[in-house]
């Protein structure tokens, strides 16, 4: 079973993306409880995939969230248009004057280095986005009148409150309906579910979003802890990572959900918060396709390398149609962007192309 890619010509936009945009503050090489001073950038799970594929790949793309509309919303919004990401689909939401009933999320986040671990702390509350609702926006008119090739949301999103489950549900079903590709990131943040229910929930919620999914894609830790599979031979630290044993979870994760057409996972092994291993694979087409491996790959800022993983895979599935392609446009496009600041990529397509093609880190002049 293949992708069904509607025609570009029949769509305004080439991919949308459902989920919050959170203004990041990073303190550099420096840590947050120490900082006198922050660099800003926009960042979200889902958002940075259509942000990579806009700004990387020339794709049209969307973004679908909300905002309190304040200074902070209004710096957030400048920064996607930088990254070239249409804005029209954005909900304004009227701001209190202090946040006791809406507010933007900010997310804190330090990079790590050496034997230090990446930190993040986010601040997320009551945000306009997570207070999105199936009602607030009409799927049948975008998918059915304005035209999607593609929706990409993810697991962060559908765990933000009580709603944003049912606004994914109602989101995917409406691109299902209307033939439009779904792919779902499930990336797990146990901070995130702490509250509301822990892993079991996240397993509730993810379960069921899993139904109407095309383009299922995760980590080893996310199949286990959002849809309840497990990988062989792996520790708690993902250590000795054996890709058979990946392979035979993705098989178990199709057999329980027929409707996937495609599943791909990102493998990193982490020696530190600045050298790690790094490829991916992907299933589609009842083959494995895996990527070029990049072995003790040197990292400046991992924040956004599965999401520009994601970006990558879907311009190769969009472009070509190829599985060997897509997951190799995915593993370069995430190695590139770790190795820059903030959450976004980037890199160019022709430094994803060089890379893809075994070139290296010659200076070019």
């Amino acid at each position: 079973m293949q992708l069904k890619i509607k025609p570009a010509e029949d769509c305004r936009y080439d991919l949308v993306s459902l989920g919050e945009v959170m203004l990041r503050l990073d303190p550099g090489e420096g840590r947050i409880r120490t900082t006198r001073q922050f660099r800003a950038w926009e960042g979200g799970g889902e958002y940075n995939v259509a942000r990579g594929l806009r700004k990387c790949f020339g794709m049209r793309t969307g973004v679908i969230t909300a905002f309190a509309d304040n200074d902070v919303g209004r710096l957030v919004e400048d920064c996607i248009l930088q990254g070239g990401v249409d804005t029209s689909l954005i909900r304004w939401v009227k701001y209190d004057g202090i946040g006791r009933t809406v507010r933007n999320g900010l997310n804190f986040t330090e990079r790590g280095f050496g034997v230090r671990g990446a930190v993040g702390c986010s601040d997320r509350g009551i945000t306009a986005a997570s207070q999105l609702k199936p009602e607030d926006i009409d799927w049948d008119h975008l998918f059915g009148k304005l035209g999607v090739q593609w929706l990409h949301t993810g697991g962060i999103f559908a765990s933000l409150s009580a709603t944003t489950p049912e606004t994914v549900i109602a989101a995917v079903e409406s691109a299902k309906k209307h033939g439009t590709i779904v792919s779902y990131d499930l990336n797990y943040r146990p901070s995130l579910w702490e509250g509301i229910g822990g892993q079991a929930k996240a397993q509730e919620v993810n379960r069921r979003i899993a139904k109407s999914v095309d383009v299922m894609i995760g980590n080893e830790e996310d199949f286990t802890a959002c849809l309840g599979l497990e990988v062989e031979g792996v520790d708690e630290n993902i250590s000795n990572i054996d890709v058979e044993n990946f392979k035979r979870m993705i098989e178990k994760a199709v057999a329980e959900f027929p409707n996937f057409v495609a599943t791909a996972t990102t493998l990193r092994e982490v020696h530190t918060a600045t050298v790690n291993d790094w490829s991916a694979i992907v299933w589609y087409d009842s083959k494995f396709y895996e990527s070029r491996a990049y072995p003790r790959l040197e990292i400046m800022d991992r924040v956004g390398g599965g999401d520009s993983f994601a970006s990558g895979l879907i311009y190769g599935f969009l472009t070509t149609g190829d599985g060997q392609k897509a997951v190799d446009y995915g593993a370069a496009h995430g190695a590139l962007a770790m190795t820059t600041p903030g959450d976004t990529s980037m890199a160019t397509v022709k430094e994803v192309e060089k890379l893809m093609g075994g070139g290296g880190a010659r200076v070019v002049r």
